[in-house]
């Protein structure tokens, strides 16, 4: 489960580039806060990448579809977010499918990004990915923003290992949802958004996960 492991296999935790901050957000759409959040973004003229949750898709396709109009990068987050660690490789591609399913209703053409659910994975998971067509994301900044917090600890976590890992491009993991229901409360996520984009938009540029993939491919 750590996230920057490449023991089981090649995923996608950072870039090449140390000027590019990529912000994600887990387990939306959600309402009201999923909206809210777009709106934070579109202030600044950021995209985002979004790791959406099947069921909820289905759900509220009209979240999905305000993410995808925003032009904001939609991947797969499973259909109910299970812990992969102990899927089958039925249960598995049947997750990847029913998300993929509820994607191409909503929005119609999205990403082949994938994120597993809690970032729990072994070998074969990251093999069955792979051989479905998905690319395995990952990420660097860890702010913990699923537990009841503020916005300044989410904004103080992400800006301290922002700081250590100066030598490369950083994807941050943030949460627009909870898994457990619809209707999680993350408005710290919303104004931790703002209060990181606001500091960093002089020194960062804010991309999103295939920018920052195509640029460590390049380079």
């Amino acid at each position: 489960m750590a996230p920057q492991s490449q023991l089981f296999g090649a995923s996608i935790s950072s870039g090449s580039d140390a000027r590019q901050l990529a912000l994600t957000y887990d387990d939306g759409p959600n309402d009201p806060d999923t909206l809210h959040l777009l709106d934070v973004l579109a202030k600044h003229n950021v995209k985002a990448t979004f790791f959406l949750i099947g069921r909820y898709v289905a759900q509220r396709p009209d979240i999905a579809q305000r993410i995808a109009a925003a032009g904001h990068i939609i991947g797969n987050h499973t259909n109910a977010h299970p812990n992969l660690f102990w899927c089958s490789q039925s249960r598995l591609k049947d997750e990847l499918a029913k998300c993929c399913q509820a994607l191409a209703d909503a929005v119609g053409e999205h990403s082949n990004l994938f994120r597993p659910p809690f970032g729990a994975r072994r070998p074969d998971v990251l093999r069955t990915v792979r051989a479905e067509g998905f690319i395995p994301v990952m990420w660097s900044v860890t702010c913990y923003d699923w537990k009841p917090t503020t916005a300044a600890l989410v904004e103080q976590l992400a800006v301290s290992q922002i700081a250590k890992q100066r030598d490369r491009g950083n994807i941050i993991l943030l949460h627009d949802g909870g898994h457990r229901q619809m209707g999680a409360d993350r408005a710290h996520t919303v104004e931790a958004t703002d209060r990181l984009i606001t500091r960093y938009k002089g020194e960062f540029e804010f991309v999103t996960v295939p920018e920052m993939a195509t640029q460590s491919l390049s380079s």
